[in-house]
């Protein structure tokens, strides 16, 4: 979904520091030291923090590395709340995706200034080119896809009536159609000059929407860039603040986009396997049968949808949200997405 982001708070360091020990001594423990804080950087839609935490309870003391994680103001607009986020993580843990050990959530804004969750901290890389490109990271690439799909399988297997999963919101139903409309109006609201290659794509998408569609707990933001890999390949999937009920096509096709490929335009999923291979090993992990001319729909709707998502976040900056320049070059962006979406169109 589009995630304009709010301004963060005047909280430092100290005041954070204070707030978190105070918070982790709540959960029980006898005494509590932080160490090692530190804003973690990059995005452009979150508040998060690694710190390293010593607990000590009935004499026994361990140490625990952790992030917690919560939103700047304004985030409620596009983004699921932290309890929502919190619950789904423990529930993907119990269906073994790899995701971080979440611990202990806050609806509390006094505390962070907003409501925060904290979660295991697991060490490794997120940077997509090392990934692509490194000697170091050659066994990854060979493993990476075949655990990405096993992960989304096991992902848009989950029990979509889990209580853990009851704050999660819909695209709609039928999912296909609600996400076009989401992005029509979304685009309508957020473009300041015409897009007839936008709009011709809308038009096209509303004549080809699937004849059937399958309900399912999707990532939404599933992507090279979106988990920490080592070595031997993908140590756990992140950024999961977008989650929602809708068509498991919808992350199929997010992480074949070109965007992703980081220059590696041959190997549609991610610059890491072909489509076709990817999704051959969905299907053996036990993802749902893939109708590819429904998920050429969901191809449209990706490029489309990040085009638009690109528009609102220069629209970020320019309407003085975040002042930023990465979100103002970000919005030049829709016009790769236009070329491809004409492209894709006149194939499809």
């Amino acid at each position: 979904m589009a995630r304009p982001s709010g301004q963060t708070s005047g909280k430092g360091d100290g005041d954070v520091e204070r707030a978190l020990g105070a918070f982790l001594a709540g959960q029980g423990y006898d005494r509590v030291a932080i160490e090692n804080l530190a804003r973690i950087g990059g995005g452009t839609s979150r508040r998060q923090w690694r710190l390293d935490a010593v607990l000590e309870k009935d004499g026994r003391v361990e140490r625990r590395q952790l992030v917690a994680r919560g939103d700047p103001p304004g985030s409620h607009l596009w983004s699921i709340s932290r309890s929502a986020e919190f619950g789904l993580l423990r529930a993907l843990g119990r269906a073994g995706v790899p995701v971080p050990q979440a611990f202990w959530v806050s609806t509390d804004p006094q505390i962070l200034g907003s409501p925060f969750f904290v979660m295991e901290r697991i060490d490794g890389e997120t940077a997509p080119r090392p990934l692509l490109r490194d000697e170091a990271y050659a066994q990854a690439r060979q493993a990476a896809p075949r655990q990405l799909a096993a992960a989304l399988a096991r992902l848009h297997g989950l029990d979509t009536a889990d209580p853990e999963l009851a704050a999660l919101p819909s695209t709609g139903d039928p999912p296909a159609l609600g996400a076009v409309l989401h992005f029509q109006t979304a685009l309508r609201r957020a473009a300041l000059e015409p897009r007839p290659v936008l709009e011709l794509a809308l038009r096209w998408l509303l004549g080809h929407l699937p004849a059937t569609s399958r309900r399912a707990v999707v990532h939404g933001d599933f992507r090279v860039g979106n988990f920490v890999y080592g070595p031997q390949g993908v140590r756990a999937i992140l950024d999961w603040e977008i989650a929602h009920l809708g068509d498991p096509m919808e992350d199929l096709s997010w992480l074949a986009l070109r965007t992703w490929r980081f220059g590696v335009d041959e190997r549609e999923v991610g610059g890491l396997c072909r489509l076709e291979d990817f999704l051959r090993d969905y299907e053996s992990a036990g993802g749902p049968p893939v109708d590819r001319r429904a998920l050429r729909f969901w191809e449209v709707l990706a490029n489309l949808s990040w085009a638009v998502i690109t528009i609102l976040q220069a629209r970020n900056h320019l309407d003085g949200y975040q002042r930023d320049v990465e979100l103002a070059s970000i919005g030049r962006r829709a016009a790769e997405n236009e070329l491809e979406l004409l492209e894709l169109i006149e194939g499809g």
